[in-house]
């Protein structure tokens, strides 16, 4: 059974559909912006000898949670700002399709964020407590990515910041809880997942550019128009496998991070598919490709740097 809603009112029931709508609202095709950061953050601290299996283990799951929550808070402000319909594309827009009330996404939301709290302070205790702040800082963008009464992701600066506290700062993160360090190599490596992560949220506000632009937002995709923000997309792929093989070069990553390659059919994909698309519907597998794009090559480079280590 489908809530009748009008714009800004409430569902009237709840959903019954049990717990897979519950998992399609955390949105986990998006979780994996999250893993890999964690999982290459770590990988480097491996390559000079450093694991801590609590502290990998706690990390990987508090910036799940985070992920999870943010794309709850997404998940409530499109609502209330009309952004979601029963027609929109995608797996977001619980609330107008099977009826979960706004409040329990909210709460749902805090509560997670509470959870990785805890697990922040067990971080900050086996390591330093100057993150507590980074942590707090990342975890209110998340908030503010969408909710705030200028919403992140309506300006052009989304890409840029959750390519950088989705990307970059958790690998960098995740590196210096093992080492107790932050280096030049570290944050050279986490450079192209700084840029693939943005690549997801170039791609999304691609696909709904034009209902971006009924509703006001400015977001970059809409000031470079549609043509220029696929050839940027475009670019910042190409960007991602160039810096590997400099980072190669350079001895900063080992030949076997070259296996990032094996990645390369999904860029292209969404490269073609956003071309051709002309509705948001056409355009959502160019969206899914990017996605598939970042966690292939983010584990790619992983077992690479792994590779580095064994062989």
């Amino acid at each position: 059974m489908q809530p009748n809603l009008q714009h800004g009112s409430k569902p009237v029931v709840e959903s019954n559909k049990g717990f897979q709508v519950w998992w399609q609202m955390t949105r986990p095709h998006t979780l994996t912006a999250a893993f890999v950061p964690v999982l290459l953050g770590t990988a480097l601290a491996l390559e000079r000898g450093e694991f801590h299996l609590g502290m990998f283990l706690a990390m990987l799951i508090a910036c799940l949670i985070i992920q999870a929550a943010t794309n709850m808070f997404n998940e409530y402000y499109d609502f209330k700002r009309g952004l979601d319909t029963e027609q929109s594309v995608g797996i977001g827009g619980s609330i107008v399709r099977d009826g979960i009330k706004p409040k329990t996404v909210m709460q749902l939301a805090l509560g997670l964020y509470g959870i990785a709290l805890l697990l922040g302070i067990y971080i900050c205790a086996n390591s330093s407590w100057w993150l507590a702040l980074v942590g707090l800082i990342g975890m209110a963008v998340g908030y503010l990515y969408t909710g705030g009464p200028v919403p992140i992701s309506s300006t052009p600066f989304g890409e840029i910041f959750a390519g950088f506290f989705m990307g970059m700062l958790i690998i960098l993160i995740s590196f210096f809880i093992q080492t107790g360090t932050v280096d030049t190599g570290s944050v050279l490596v986490s450079v192209p997942i700084f840029v693939l992560v943005g690549a997801i949220l170039l791609s999304n506000n691609i696909r709904d550019l034009e209902g971006d632009k009924e509703f006001g937002r400015k977001t970059l995709a809409i000031l470079l128009g549609k043509k220029k923000a696929i050839y940027l997309l475009a670019g910042m792929f190409f960007f991602s496998y160039l810096w590997v093989f400099a980072l190669i070069i350079s001895g900063v990553a080992p030949i076997w991070s070259a296996l990032v390659l094996l990645s390369v059919s999904k860029p292209i994909k969404a490269i073609k598919v956003f071309k051709a698309g002309t509705m948001p519907i056409h355009m959502a597998p160019a969206m899914k490709a990017t996605a598939q794009t970042n966690t292939i090559f983010g584990f790619l480079l992983a077992i690479g740097i792994f590779a580095g280590i064994i062989l």
